[in-house]
């Protein structure tokens, strides 16, 4: 039975998260989902996003903004953070890109 290192996990639950939102964040910025982001680069689409909503100074960009930084956070922290809590982290991740990219339509 093969079992799975944490680099790797980390790696595939990223890549799921950027397969699910990569094309709506990119859309909501004008600009074309990017293929085979790496975590990194999934962070820095979800941060390029937050600050382009934050300069709207629209309330509910507002909202989204908010929704994406807090996502920010759980990203990155993921990044460096036992398995157990990995898990945890990018399900508050995915519920809050959910949520901004709701709220921006």
């Amino acid at each position: 039975m093969a079992t799975r290192t944490q680099p790797q996990e980390h790696t595939e639950t990223f890549a799921a998260l950027s397969d699910c939102f990569s094309a709506d964040l990119a859309a909501l910025i004008g600009e074309e989902s990017p293929r085979n982001a790496t975590p990194a680069g999934f962070i820095d689409l979800v941060e390029r996003v937050r600050d382009v909503l934050g300069a709207a100074g629209v309330g509910y960009l507002q909202e989204a903004h908010e929704d994406l930084d807090d996502a920010v956070t759980c990203l990155t922290d993921a990044l460096t953070s036992p398995a157990g809590d990995q898990r945890s982290l990018l399900a508050w991740a995915r519920t809050h890109v959910r949520d901004a990219i709701e709220t921006a339509r």
